[in-house]
This record gives structure tokens, sequence and C-alpha cells, in this order.
């Protein structure tokens, strides 16, 4: 039977200086009151003292590692690299600005103990909580965006693939994140559609959520690059019968 023994979890940060050492506070807190241990790996790119912070809270937390570059590498880049080092049962990543906050993971435990090998928090289903909603152009450019993926990708019963927060199984991670190649913000994307094409059931929970106002998408030539990796998503790797049958929602008020 599937169970949590050790929870890893994979950090990106680019520029996050002003927000990593309260999202890691939490973090470990939160930890600390849960039946099962925590690793945290920070993958911090930029020069803005972010790596700096987390080594010195790495002095004194045996639980936390950083690695980075000074140059910004990519999201999905990070995330792939991070979670090649982790040594949990169950490894996830989260947003570094704590959008999601870590205590929603209250949610995700009984799926990942009950063996769901993918589970992902959701801003698009019922009863999740935006507590603080993105600018109305970013609002209405993230339905443009859904409208094309799911043309072009499928996944239409995934409302939101884009919360960053998200937890798998370990075989289910390393096998996911072995075939994953985007570098940028479309992983997401990526990684449910390599999920789904595996066959992996997919859990999906509402969650609390806030904007942080602090978007590091350009928006011209940040959505450009967002078409060309949907492209080479779909391109790339051929639709499988099983998608539409291997997702399912959470039990949770869904």
């Amino acid at each position: 039977m599937p169970s949590i023994s050790l929870v890893s979890i994979v950090v990106p940060a680019y520029n996050e200086a002003r927000s990593i050492a309260a999202t890691l506070d939490e973090m470990f807190a939160y930890f600390e009151t849960k039946p099962y241990s925590c690793e945290v790996i920070v993958v911090a790119d930029g020069d803005d003292g972010t790596q700096e912070i987390v080594e010195k809270c790495a002095a004194h937390e045996p639980r936390l590692k950083v690695i980075g570059n000074r140059t910004r590498l990519g999201k999905g880049h990070g995330v792939r690299h991070g979670i090649r080092l982790a040594h949990g049962d169950v490894i996830g990543f989260v947003d570094a600005d704590n959008k999601t906050p870590i205590s929603e993971f209250d949610k995700f435990a009984p799926h990942l103990a009950g063996g769901i090998p993918v589970v992902i928090g959701s801003r698009g289903l019922q009863p999740s909580l935006v507590e603080r909603p993105q600018r109305l152009y970013r609002r209405l450019g993230a339905k443009a965006f859904g409208l094309f993926m799911h043309a072009v990708i499928g996944l239409r019963n995934i409302p939101d693939t884009q919360c960053g927060f998200k937890f798998f199984r370990r075989d289910a991670a390393l096998a996911i994140f072995e075939r994953q190649r985007i570098d940028g913000y479309m992983f997401d994307v990526e990684i449910l559609y390599l999920a789904a094409q595996a066959g992996y059931p997919i859990s999906q929970v509402p969650v609390r959520w806030r904007d942080d106002g602090d978007s590091r998408l350009q928006l011209v030539r940040g959505n450009l690059r967002n078409f060309v990796d949907i492209l080479r998503i779909r391109l790339g790797r051929p639709r499988s019968g099983s998608q539409a049958t291997s997702i399912a929602r959470s039990d949770a008020g869904i």
C-alpha cells in the first residue's frame, strides 16, 4: 500500500530575494507538524542574491539544498534538474513566491498516500479560492492561451494547467521528467501531456491562490515563445487515445 515518508519539494526561484526566506520558513514550519519528513531543493537562477540567501539558510538547515545559475535558464529547466536530485517517495514543485500556501498540501496528501501518481492544484475548479486575482489583461491573456493550448494539445479536462503546485509519486515524477524538454513556462503543459500519454491518472485539487503582481513573463517575446513551445510539444509527440480517460478530478468538492 503506498504511503508517504519523505516529500521532496523543488522550488524554482528567479530573482526571488524578497520572498524566498519567508517561503522556506513557512514550508519547514508546516512539515514540522506532519508525520512525514521533507527535503527542499531551491533552484536559484539570477544574480540578485537569492542563491546566497538560500545558502545561508542551508548552513543550519540540513533539509535544504540550493543549486542554480547566474543566468536565467528557465523554470522548466530548473524544475527538471531539481527533480533529478530529489530522494522523496513524493516529489513536487511549488512557486517561490508562495502563491499557493504550502498548507494546501493537506488536500494532496490523501491522494498521494493512496497511490495517485499525479496530483495538481487547480484554480479552475470549485471550491478553489483566488484570494488576489491577476490583472484583467493577464486573465484575458490566460483565457486566450487556454483556448489555443486545448485546441492544439488537448487536455480539455484540465482547466488549469499552469498552477505552480504539482506533486507526483516518485516513479511517475522520474518517468515524466526523464522525457520533459521544455525549459520555459510551458513545461507545465508538457508534463501533463506526457503524464496523460503515459496513462497516469491525474487528480485535480482546488486550491487557494493569490497573485503577487510580479509576473516574469514578457508579454510579446514570452508569449511568442509559449506559442512555439506548445507546437513543439504537440508536433514532437503523437497524441494517445488514453489521454481523455486518464484524467481524474479530486473528490474534494468536485
